[in-house]
């Protein structure tokens, strides 16, 4: 009795291991849905994020970036996720009137999701108005049920006044 109960011990041990390992495969979305609802998924949260960084949103913010995210902005220091906030949030609220996303090409791989695009940013500085053109890279990844963004890269490609 303790040996066919063992063993029915060990087969359930076996099969709860090889269903955890299977489910870490790939992502549930990924079976559930065809690439291009994940991608447009992706670029909807990128719209969500752009309003957030407009109306200085920290909520918003702090749940469309990953605990982990690190973004870097040119030659200059990377800056985590509450840093990121921090300064994204401080400030005149009306100092970015908008931001366009154009040019996005989507590179989609399992639970891993690449946007290279350019940020078209209109506001006004010091009572002027400005326009800021820059090319981002932003990372993504499906955690938890959900897109999170990983990492952002931003370099200022063009300036006018």
């Amino acid at each position: 009795m303790n040996g066919q109960r063992t063993g029915r011990i060990s087969n359930l041990v076996l099969a709860c291991c090889m269903a955890a390992s299977s489910r870490g495969a790939a992502p549930q979305n990924s079976r559930a849905q065809s690439p291009a609802e994940l991608r447009q998924q992706v670029l909807d949260l990128e719209k969500e994020w752009v309003n957030a960084e407009v109306k200085h949103d920290s909520a918003t913010l702090r749940r469309i970036l990953d605990d982990k995210f690190l973004a870097s902005f040119g030659p200059n220091e990377p800056r985590d996720k509450e840093t990121f906030i921090k300064n994204i949030t401080s400030g005149d609220v009306d100092s970015t009137e908008s931001q366009t996303l154009t040019d996005r090409r989507v590179v989609l791989d399992r639970d891993t999701t690449v946007v290279v695009g350019t940020d078209t940013v209109r506001g006004t500085e010091n009572g002027a108005p400005y326009t800021a053109v820059y090319r981002y890279t932003v990372t993504y990844i499906y955690r938890n049920g959900r897109w999170v963004a990983l990492a952002e890269h931003l370099v200022n490609v063009q300036k006018a006044n």
